[in-house]
Parts: C-alpha cells; sequence; structure tokens
C-alpha cells in the first residue's frame, strides 16, 4: 500500500482470477517481487468493484472517514442504516482493505485509513 506525504491512496487493480492466482503464487515462491507502484488489493471484474464501491458505500467510507464514529451503533445513526446491514458491508469492504474494523471490549469501531483509492483497469483481460 502506497502512501505519499500528502495522501494515503489505496492501490486497486482488477484481474481474472487465474492472473490474480498466478500472481500471488509466484510471490509466495519468490519467482516475482511486488513493485511499491501496483496494486495490492485485486478485484476479479469491474461488476464486483462496482458493488463494494458503490454510491452508497463511497458515501458510508466518507462518512467514517470525516466523522469518525466510535460504534456501528453510532455509524447506523448517522447513516440511517440498520446496523445488521452495516455489519455485512463493512465485512465486505474490510475484505477488500477499504475499511478496518477495530474490534473494542464490546463494541466494533470503523476506521478508514485511505483518502484515496486509484484503481488500475487493463484494457487486456489477462493482464494487470
Amino acid at each position: 500500500i502506497e502512501m505519499s506525504a500528502r495522501s494515503n491512496i489505496l492501490r486497486v487493480g482488477i484481474a481474472s482470477p487465474k492472473f490474480i492466482r498466478e500472481r500471488t503464487l509466484a510471490i509466495a515462491r519468490g519467482e516475482r517481487r511486488r513493485r511499491a507502484d501496483e496494486p495490492r488489493v485485486w478485484f476479479t471484474s469491474i461488476h464486483s468493484l462496482a458493488q463494494v464501491l458503490s454510491e452508497p458505500n463511497r458515501l458510508l467510507l466518507e462518512m467514517i472517514r470525516s466523522a469518525k464514529p466510535e460504534t456501528l451503533s453510532e455509524l447506523a445513526a448517522l447513516s440511517g442504516r440498520k446496523v445488521s446491514n452495516l455489519s455485512r458491508t463493512l465485512k465486505t469492504m474490510e475484505n477488500y482493505r477499504l475499511v478496518r474494523l477495530e474490534k473494542r471490549e464490546q463494541t466494533v469501531r470503523p476506521v478508514v485509513d485511505w483518502d484515496k483509492v486509484d484503481i488500475e483497469v487493463p484494457l487486456q483481460a489477462d493482464a494487470a
């Protein structure tokens, strides 16, 4: 994950499951090294990326960044969404490193570390 002096940027890529699997295995075997400028999070399609970063979800990320809610209940009150709905959405976002869920004694605090998401979209199906 590249971070500059001005902002924290999450680099996201789109590639086929085959490319992602082969890339991951090559890195694990030591045959390939991650470049600093390449994506750290991968989606298998623009469709799946669009679902996770839909306009309501993007606004939710911005709300978390600006309001810094301490609990999911607080975020639910701010967003007008139910805790159960938020919990599912945030777990999916956590899988893609868009949000971090800090587990505390009896609560979970959502945190967004990013100022920006850069998306790399190759025009060739199996390239990244």
